[in-house]
């Protein structure tokens, strides 16, 4: 029988939760690539991404959105709460991602977003792998359990992607029958562009260790990839204010060296190429507090 012969299931699946409980990291396991940016800071997401994977005759688009979180201190705080909200709009399936040990006003804020979808909500308990005594480890996912009447319920490791084929098993037997969503070769709904700048931001995040990286939106200028041998890219950093320029530059430019730096090689082994990076950084004077500033780059 031929590939063309086999029915197919294809469907969207929701990742929701509070901020930095491990959707992007549980993403990329998923999918075994490097789509959505980590860092071990909070609201790293701000996009709704979608990553795609596929399994023989399955499908399936997995939406990483930003975490639910109850602040609305800006613009871009409530345009990331919009993009979590919406993240689960149209979708065959949410899974509610919670830390094992841990629940808040943020997860509850996260599981009501979920059901609102009025699709079914699977629960995921990630970073078990980080419980050293197995023996609180079942209790506290029992108590996870009980929070709602779930779907399914899967303790994983999505750093160590533990236990990724349980969870993979329950997506795929809850997908409609239907051709495929995406083309067979598609990794996401996202633009190169897009992917280039969020790399370049997940390297201002890690190397600004402060809470500059919540002003910072990067924007790729240009892209020429019609060389095979190397790809140029220019990107403009945008900060809100004159003294975030200077942290972002550093001293005689020693910060934004090292951005450049470590970006550059994580493109370049993205890309498979050699890579010509060129950043610059802009001030535009309170963007954050701005709604149609802040849409264009949440």
């Amino acid at each position: 029988m031929s590939d063309n012969d086999l029915t197919r299931y294809s469907g969207l699946v929701a990742l929701v939760g509070r901020p930095n409980v491990g959707k992007s990291t549980l993403l990329n396991a998923l999918i075994d690539e490097k789509l959505s940016i980590v860092t071990p800071k909070p609201q790293t997401t701000r996009h709704r991404i979608v990553g795609v994977m596929g399994n023989g005759n399955t499908q399936i688009g997995l939406i990483d959105a930003p975490g639910v979180h109850l602040g609305t201190k800006t613009a871009l705080n409530r345009v990331m709460n919009e993009n979590a909200a919406t993240s689960v709009t149209g979708v065959d399936l949410a899974v509610l991602v919670v830390d094992r040990g841990r629940w808040t006003d943020d997860d509850a804020a996260a599981l009501r977003n979920a059901k609102a979808s009025g699709v079914p909500v699977g629960l995921v308990i990630n970073k078990a792998d980080l419980e050293q005594d197995k023996n609180r480890l079942l209790p506290a996912i029992e108590q996870q359990s009980q929070r709602d009447d779930f779907a399914f319920v899967v303790p994983v490791s999505a750093h160590r992607s533990d236990n990724l084929e349980a969870l993979t098993s329950e997506l795929n037997s809850r997908m409609p029958q239907s051709e495929f969503l995406f083309d067979d070769d598609a990794l996401t709904d996202r633009p190169m562009r897009f992917l280039v700048a969020e790399i370049v931001r997940e390297k201002l995040i890690i190397f600004l260790q402060q809470e500059l990286p919540y002003q910072i939106a990067v924007e790729v200028e240009e892209f020429d990839s019609s060389d095979p041998t190397k790809t140029y890219i220019q990107a403009l950093i945008w900060v809100a204010r004159d003294n975030q320029k200077s942290i972002v530059i550093g001293r005689r430019g020693s910060m934004l060296e090292q951005v450049g730096r470590s970006a550059r090689l994580a493109l370049a082994d993205w890309l498979e190429t050699r890579v010509d990076l060129r950043l610059f950084v802009r001030v535009d004077p309170g963007w954050p507090d701005d709604e149609a500033r802040s849409r264009t780059r949440a």
